[in-house]
């Protein structure tokens, strides 16, 4: 395909993401289907472009004066490429599959007649208006910067799972497609994120996931997972495991000693875990399947406890980028409610002197330190513990540093840590015998 056929085809399924309100996953698989004549160069084009429009929907829009699917695309390539916006419209032209030809307006957008900088900071920051108070609550006045930092294409993680092969061994694998060292977590390996119409590599074909050698996980995920300090022979409970990637890591740590109970509410979302965890070696993993009762006897005799909640999933807007412009108040209040409900059903489990962990995927207070607050307030017999000690012992001082409002929880970020957005907080189940 031609480049204007790509930027047509990109405004097409631009226009099914936002009108339709159609998952962008299922819009590019779609226009896939339907163009089979379209090759994998060609695909990974069109997906960046989309993804990258809707990263940058709010700024791309105000410098377009405008937010229609086609003044996305347009100013997506053009602002990101530096193309002459002349030339590009006397190319289309000539190619009958291209967008129409550029107007006056557009023309003058493309050459910057509008000036970022005179946006408004929600804008600038790619938030969306309504959660901007929470946003600049959270970060103050590197808010912009924060929310800046989500707008970036996100690399391809792996961690090393050690239970099948060490570090030297998986990167042996990996380094031919640019894979290195995480600068963080001591067991990953990232491959940077793709410039242009290129993609990441297809990992999940290769050997050395096959053979259980790496998993896919980000490197946010895996530092978390290491924070939980997993020691060989205990008793673990993973509460919201979902498809299972902080269980298999949480598993490697534990040197595949112990047990561990992964458990979700959704038994569909657990069904990935059984062939992962065999792929892994995990052999301590024991999926536990709904409903909750299944786990009574369970009940005050674990010694960690890891609850990964749901939430909006705010840190992952690098890499689901159209979920940002999905999420409403109504569906912040639900994850609020569900939050409140795992933290009440989990704590139970929590053997005295044990640990309950709370970890999300979201950088928004009221999703995190403001539900380990109001937990604590209504369980007198948990304490927080300060996780920035166990960080510095985990990572060592020199490591790059996390958010923390308080001193004890963490909030990892695109911007702080170069990572997907994370929160860890640790809190101690008091033992009463002592």
């Amino acid at each position: 395909m031609r480049l204007g056929g790509r930027l047509q085809a990109a405004i097409d399924v631009l226009e099914d993401i936002l009108e339709k309100r159609t998952p962008a996953t299922l819009a590019l698989r779609d226009w896939g289907k339907a163009h089979r004549f379209a090759g994998s160069k060609d695909r990974a084009a069109i997906g960046n472009l989309v993804h990258d429009a809707l990263r940058k929907k709010s700024s791309i829009g105000f410098r377009m004066d405008n937010e229609s699917p086609r003044s996305l695309i347009l100013g997506t390539y053009v602002f990101g490429s530096g193309a002459d916006p002349e030339q590009l419209s006397a190319d289309f032209k000539d190619d009958k599959f291209a967008p129409k030809p550029l107007s006056t307006s557009e023309m003058d957008a493309l050459k910057g007649a509008l000036d970022i900088a005179g946006a408004p900071p929600w804008v600038q920051a790619d938030v969306p208006e309504w959660l901007w108070p929470a946003f600049e609550n959270n970060f103050s006045e590197d808010a912009v910067t924060e929310g800046q930092s989500l707008t970036e294409r996100p690399p391809l993680d792996l961690r090393v799972n050690t239970i099948q092969a060490t570090n030297s061994k998986a990167y042996e694998q990996v380094k031919g497609v640019g894979a290195e060292a995480c600068a963080i977590s001591p067991i990953g390996l990232r491959i940077p994120a793709r410039q242009d119409d290129k993609r990441l590599p297809n990992i999940q074909i290769e050997p050395v996931y096959q053979m259980g050698h790496v998993e896919i996980q980000d490197e946010g995920s895996q530092i978390v997972s290491l924070l939980v300090d997993a020691k060989p022979g205990e008793k673990i409970l993973d509460y919201c495991a979902g498809g299972g990637g902080k269980s298999l890591a949480l598993a490697a740590e534990m040197k595949n000693e112990g047990e561990l109970h992964a458990f979700d509410i959704d038994k569909r979302r657990l069904a990935p875990l059984y062939q992962r965890a065999q792929r892994a070696g995990a052999d301590i993993i024991s999926v536990r399947q709904p409903p909750t009762k299944t786990l009574n006897h369970l009940r005050g005799s674990m010694d960690r406890v890891l609850i990964d909640a749901p939430c909006t999933g705010v840190g992952t807007w690098r890499r689901k980028p159209d979920t940002k412009w999905r999420l409403s108040p109504e569906t912040l209040a639900l994850r609020n409610k569900e939050q409140a409900v795992v933290l009440h059903e989990a704590k139970d489990f929590v053997k005295p002197g044990g640990l309950l962990f709370y970890v999300t995927c979201s950088m928004l207070a009221e999703e995190n330190e403001g539900q380990v607050y109001k937990f604590l307030e209504n369980n007198e017999d948990f304490t927080l513990v300060s996780a920035g000690e166990v960080w510095e012992e985990k990572f060592g001082v020199d490591a790059p540093k996390p958010w923390s409002a308080d001193g004890c929880t963490l909030t990892l970020t695109p911007a702080s840590t170069g990572t997907d957005g994370f929160f860890f907080a640790v809190m101690e189940k008091v033992n009463n015998d002592e």
